[in-house]
């Protein structure tokens, strides 16, 4: 049997998505019989986006340059593309900022307003990545597959979206326990 490779994404959110997917327990154990995970910030160490992924999670909006450029690749590289979580369906609290009307009012307010001890800008690239004007969701950069929202999305969602993908069907994503935002 060729196994799934299967990839997850963290762009701008709080991680509390990959805490979802984790909370699947056991079902874990069942899932690595039917895909090899071959990205993810969960345990792995890999820098470069692999080519040929079959599906791919990705949580957060998109926030910085590292996220354009990342979920671009992604895009490019992915089967399928699950938009997972709010924040990558709706920009959600990652998007709060977007009200501030730019980039350079979220910094200013950030790190010389209330900045402590010495207020600076931070100003390193290659290391800083510079801050996209908005927040988006992922849809409104790349074309999306199947959007699973949720605050995070429960496990039992994110399993009942994860389960028919691994027979090549598409989940069902309608009714309150699928496509409940918050």
């Amino acid at each position: 049997m060729n196994k799934i490779k299967f990839a997850t994404v963290w762009l701008a959110g709080c991680s509390g998505c990959h805490m979802s997917f984790l909370d699947m327990d056991e079902w874990l154990i069942e899932l690595a019989k039917y895909v090899d995970i071959v990205y993810s910030p969960v345990g792995s160490d890999l820098k470069e986006y692999p080519e040929n992924v079959d599906v791919c999670l990705v949580e957060g909006g998109v926030a910085n340059q590292d996220n354009l450029e990342l979920i671009h690749q992604v895009r490019k590289r992915t089967k399928i593309l699950i938009s997972f979580g709010d924040c990558a369906v709706t920009a959600n609290v990652p998007g709060m900022r977007n009200m501030l009307g730019g980039s350079e009012p979220v910094l200013k307010r950030a790190y010389l307003e209330l900045g402590d001890v010495t207020p600076q800008l931070p100003n390193e690239p290659g290391i800083v990545p510079e801050l996209l004007d908005r927040v988006l969701p992922v849809h409104e950069v790349v074309p999306v597959d199947i959007f699973m929202p949720g605050c995070p999305p429960s496990s039992d969602r994110i399993k009942a979206a994860i389960k028919p993908l691994l027979k090549g069907d598409r989940p069902t994503m309608e009714g309150r326990d699928m496509i409940k935002f918050g």
